[in-house]
């Protein structure tokens, strides 16, 4: 026997096989046996959407459809079966004793179906044993089946849950990872103007009230930076000073790019004492880095405006006054930290 006539066989086999299976596990009576059902069941007639039993109700009898239809619906997203003539349901009722019914039995057009008790059956076993063994031995594989079918079903659920988490979390993860682009400058890291104004707007809504204290840096020459040594050597200036602004903040504090060369840290905790000691840290790592050797400049000098905030005041004020103080670190000739002159103490 060749390969490919051995592959057809074999194929042919296989759907004579899922044929005869369907055949037995299909939920309708042969003629013999609706004869036989026919014999002993009680015949009840149903109007078009009455219900024959509900979902989770105990019971203890089985139907055959002997004209009309009957629907099945097993609830959640299970697909609505409707059976017609002779096919049988309920059987599990009968065979178990009170089992709950696994869906709701509704006559779709008016019907009549016989219903069969355990005194019912008995007296179809005393009848014709052979027959109703057939039909028991359906019924089981029609069990399995059915089990089979519910655990693909359920394994196709699982495998669409875990798909729909999987896309949940990349969904998360995008919508997380989008938020803090739109809020962090590209070049340094830091916060952008975006990012302050989500902070100061969390300082507000959080007990812990406002920032206290606000350092607004910006480099000296930095234009002279760009002309002489190009955009990457200032870019790179840019990326100094931010380290040195993060090297201070606390997880409660906030260094931002406001843009430009301009920079802010803004104080979650502080006093005086806590504002001059960031401050002239600033400038200290601004130094070291000026000292180390290179052809190209690492960092350029800064200038900082350094003021306490009023908390019943709002950003525009706090920046204002900072800004002033800057101001007057420039006009001194830069390289060092100003305090704003509304500070009630100044070191």
């Amino acid at each position: 026997m060749t390969g490919k006539l051995a592959t057809n066989v074999c194929e042919r086999a296989s759907d004579i096989a899922q044929t005869a299976m369907a055949e037995i596990v299909h939920a309708v009576l042969s003629a013999g046996e609706f004869a036989l059902f026919a014999e002993f069941g009680q015949h009840r007639a149903l109007r078009a959407g009455e219900h024959l039993f509900l979902r989770n109700q105990a019971g203890s009898t089985m139907y055959v459809i002997v004209t009309g239809a009957i629907e099945l619906d097993f609830g959640e997203d299970l697909v609505v079966k409707t059976l017609g003539q002779h096919e049988f349901f309920g059987e599990l009722g009968l065979l178990i004793g009170d089992h709950p019914r696994s869906a709701d039995a509704r006559a779709t057009t008016d019907s009549l179906v016989l219903e069969l008790d355990h005194t019912d059956f008995q007296r179809l076993v005393d009848r014709d044993p052979g027959l109703v063994a057939y039909f028991l031995r359906r019924t089981i594989m029609r069990v399995v089946s059915n089990e089979q079918v519910l655990i693909r079903q359920l394994r196709r659920r699982n495998h669409d849950l875990e798909t729909a988490l999987d896309n949940l979390y990349v969904t998360t993860h995008q919508l997380t990872h989008t938020r803090e682009l739109v809020r962090t400058d590209e070049l340094t890291g830091l916060h952008n103007r975006r990012g302050l104004a989500l902070y100061l707007q969390e300082c507000r809504n959080h007990d812990n009230g406002a920032p206290q204290g606000l350092l607004l840096i910006d480099c000296d020459h930095f234009k002279q930076v760009n002309d002489e040594y190009g955009h990457q050597a200032g870019d790179r200036v840019l990326q100094s000073v931010a380290n040195i602004l993060r090297s201070v903040a606390t997880e409660q504090d906030r260094a931002c790019r406001l843009g430009g060369d301009e920079f802010c840290l803004l104080l979650r905790q502080a006093d005086p004492d806590a504002l001059q000691h960031a401050a002239q840290f600033i400038l200290s790592a601004v130094h070291g880095l000026m000292g180390r050797p290179g052809g190209q400049p690492h960092v350029c000098p800064v200038s900082i405006g350094v003021s306490l905030l009023e908390p019943d005041s709002d950003w525009s004020d706090w920046y204002a006054r900072a800004d002033n103080a800057l101001y007057q670190a420039k006009r001194l000739g830069g390289n060092r930290l100003h305090w704003s002159r509304a500070a009630t103490a100044t070191p």
